[in-house]
């Protein structure tokens, strides 16, 4: 209800700012040579550089603007395969309404399509991140944001759990639009259609600026948002065919008239998914191969509806809301075989119906002072996730009930004080609550219940220097982190667990840019790894005969020291980046496998802290147009890690290095065709308990471009040769090898529609007579 009334009151207040000024300018806009109107040509007031106001010319080419003040003007009018047209007006007291017919010029050398991505994608390395603008040869490998993040250098994301990592560790943090989000980023990953990405961010050391969460970083997805005046959107939908078909839609739209910006996006997920594998225990008097046979159907909606509110020039008020539904179910078979025939085997049906409820509230005020980037801002987040779980086992009988909820409040301020043309200040403040309660019934009665609270206060200050060359940032972010857990359950002791840490987080950066060609980096952090919900939660997550899984509510947090280095350069085919990193982790949280103490036919897999870990590598990627019509994406890193910790009572070190490398490479066969191959592999890895061994796989697909530039077609194959499994070996706390298999070998066909201001009879016109010239372009 509040959220409603402050809608309405913002709403209020912009109708009556719009209504304090009597001025009014109309008009007509035509085309010279035919005399037709000019249809959705965007049309423009501007007070010196300043832009006032603006609106697009509708079906008739006609346009008003109303509630201007009484002053001189200068007019704009622009559209695609036309000439800019411009001309000075004057309202007053006298003469408060102005009309003018306006005639625009064809120009023969515009565009006369629009294309909302680049050709290839790019990456940027920058002060504190690798930027990668999406392109087409991205958007082709496919249609969620998952695979996207497969062909992107240093990430990979588990074809089986959807799990993300970069540089090989997972523990890292999911961002959209650079702000955290309650939905899991498995979940996240395969509800963002990759036709609404923009730019994906791997902050690998990130500043004092950012929340120090994320041993490996920060990805940070970018939404394709438009603040061009006028209408425009894009419909995308396709559907993936495996053992059964999955669909995958999305629609985006942005408008932007005057002071206002809107924009909605929606993303629809739906399909069947199968998965299936064994695991083999060669434990000598437990002999046993455990079949697991999972079925999961899942339908899921994701929808961001925002508003920009401009008061004027140095004040900005942004609002938004996400709202996430999401229901699966799933339906699992396991058999148990013993070798021994004095072991009874097992059969376990598992069937389970979960549906999840997310939303997300968000405000933001921004102000520009006189001075250029001068600014002040501070946002609000009220995040909350309801999410419910009914299951039921036939081995032993259960019917198990979990019920998760969980509220999450940000607040944040952030101040940029440029205290010279080289120097800059930054500093900021942050408040973080987080609660999270879960209950547990089996059979129909209370049998535990979880309740977690954790609270971050923060401030954070940063000051950066230029010289000609060189570019330098130092800062350090303040931190107080208190976290209280109560674990009850039937017939047994309360469980209680705190946590009260200050921390300090120095950053530091170095940029060196000799020419416009090289350019070199040096960074330096310090962050931590907060235990999440799912890794501290002791209910039951899952179970199966021989596996229950479980969070540890004792775990700590694990802090890691980063240090990377990393050099770009310019050629006349493209760009490369390379680096190297070395980083220092202690208490590391990981997975661990031990014996059920209460069953030692039974283990748990939970988390624990292992101990220290040292990690160093190096990493480079390539976006090189080799020809006209061929150009690659290139990319593999290598790094090197020891292990040491705890496995039950056993000390263990593991020394290992990895390697992965991909490659995409694209065939422009002509102006509106384009084949992709793309290939992958993963090396293996070894932890304290499991050696995972190598995947590989190959993608290949097709992109065209019909309807004049504004529909694409694009179809693939994924796992050509169906190479792709997870399998490992393992030696404690029993030794046992097994793999996965999922459905990886999939065909997938999608057609993307773009509409708004780029249709016009003479853009139409130009293209039969085919006087055009092809470049990037953008809406």
């Amino acid at each position: 209800m509040k959220f409603k009334l402050f809608t309405f009151f913002l709403l209020s207040i912009i109708g009556i700012a719009n209504a304090e000024n009597p001025g009014i300018i109309s008009g007509k806009v035509t085309n010279k040579t035919t005399k037709q109107p000019v249809q959705f040509a965007s049309v423009v007031i501007k007070d010196g550089p300043k832009v006032v106001s603006g609106v697009v010319a509708d079906e008739k080419g006609n346009f008003q603007i109303k509630n201007l003040e009484l002053k001189k003007y200068t007019l704009e009018v622009e559209f695609i395969g036309y000439k800019k047209y411009a001309t000075s007006l004057e309202l007053s007291s006298s003469k408060k309404s102005s009309s003018i017919e306006i005639v625009l010029e064809e120009d023969i050398t515009e565009l006369q399509s629009v294309d909302i991505v680049k050709e290839h994608s790019i990456i940027e390395q920058k002060t504190d991140r690798k930027v990668i603008n999406v392109g087409k040869d991205l958007l082709s490998a496919g249609a969620t944001a998952a695979e996207i993040m497969n062909n992107i250098p240093s990430v990979s994301v588990d074809p089986q759990t959807n799990a993300i990592s970069l540089r090989g560790n997972s523990n890292v943090r999911v961002f959209v639009d650079g702000k955290p989000t309650t939905v899991s980023a498995s979940q996240l990953l395969q509800q963002i259609p990759s036709t609404s990405i923009k730019q994906i961010e791997l902050i690998t050391n990130p500043s004092a600026k950012y929340n120090p969460e994320g041993m490996s970083g920060i990805i940070n997805i970018v939404l394709n948002k438009n603040a061009k005046i006028g209408f425009n959107g894009s419909v995308n939908s396709g559907v993936t065919f495996g053992e059964t078909p999955k669909s995958n839609s999305s629609f985006d739209m942005n408008y932007r008239s005057g002071k206002v910006n809107m924009y909605a996006n929606y993303g629809l997920t739906t399909g069947k998914n199968h998965n299936h594998g064994q695991i083999n225990t060669t434990e000598p008097n437990d002999l046993n191969t455990q079949y697991f046979d999972l079925s999961n159907r899942n339908t899921s909606h994701l929808a961001k509806v925002g508003l920009d509110f401009y008061l004027n020039d140095s004040n900005t008020i942004s609002i938004y809301t996400t709202q996430n539904i999401n229901g699966y179910k799933s339906e699992s078979k396991v058999n148990v075989n013993y070798v021994d025939p004095a072991k009874t085997d097992i059969y376990q049906l598992f069937n389970s119906d979960n549906d999840n409820y997310t939303q997300t509230y968000n405000l933001d005020y921004k102000k520009n002072f006189k001075k250029e980037g001068h600014t002040l801002e501070f946002e609000g987040n009220y995040s909350n996730n309801d999410n419910t779980e009914d299951s039921q086992y036939n081995t032993p009988p259960a019917q198990n009930d979990i019920t998760n909820k969980g509220e999450n409040v940000l607040l944040n301020l952030d101040y940029v004080n440029p205290l010279s043309e080289t120097v800059k200040l930054e500093a900021g403040l942050e408040t973080r609550i987080e609660n999270t309660k879960n209950n547990f019934l089996l059979n129909g009665a209370y049998n535990s219940n979880f309740e977690y609270q954790r609270n971050i206060y923060s401030a954070y200050t940063t000051i950066a220097k230029k010289w000609t060359k060189w570019n330098a940032q130092v800062g350090a972010r303040f931190e107080k982190y208190t976290a209280d857990a109560l674990f009850k359950k039937v017939n047994e002791a309360d469980g209680k667990f705190n946590d009260n840490l200050f921390t300090i987080y120095p950053s530091g950066f170095v940029t060196y840019t000799p020419n416009d060609n090289d350019s070199y980096n040096f960074s330096i952090s310090r962050r931590v790894d907060r235990p999440g919900i799912d890794q501290v939660n002791p209910i039951r997550q899952w179970s199966t005969p021989l596996i229950d899984s479980q969070g540890n509510p004792e775990l700590l947090p694990q802090f890691t020291n980063s240090i990377e280095v990393n050099y770009t350069r310019k050629t006349k085919i493209g760009s490369i980046t390379s680096g190297v990193f070395y980083r220092q982790i202690n208490d590391e949280i990981n997975r661990t496998l031990t014996e059920n103490p209460n069953n030692p036919q039974k283990q748990i897999l939970s988390y624990a802290n292992i101990g220290d870990n040292h990690a160093f590598g190096f990493e480079a990627s390539a976006n090189l147009d080799f020809t006209k019509w061929y150009s690659a994406n290139i990319s593999f890193d290598l790094y090197n890690k020891i292990t040491k910790g705890y496995v039950e009572t056993d000390y263990v070190e593991v020394d290992v290095t990895t390697f992965n490398s991909r490659i995409s490479n694209t065939f422009k066969a002509s102006k509106n065709l384009r084949f992709q191959l793309t290939g992958m592999y993963r090396g293996e890895d070894l932890t304290l308990q499991f050696l995972r061994k190598p995947m590989w796989k190959i993608d290949a697909g097709s992109s065209l471009t019909v309807l004049k530039g504004s529909g694409t077609i694009t179809a693939r194959v994924s796992d050509v040769f169906n190479t792709m499994h997870f399998a490992f070996d393992a030696t404690k706390p029993k030794a046992q090898n097994g793999e996965f298999h999922w459905e990886s070998q999939t065909a997938y066909i999608g057609f993307n529609y773009r509409f708004g201001t780029g249709k016009n009879r003479a853009i139409q016109r130009k293209e039969r007579d085919k006087n055009e010239t092809q470049k990037s372009g953008g809406f």
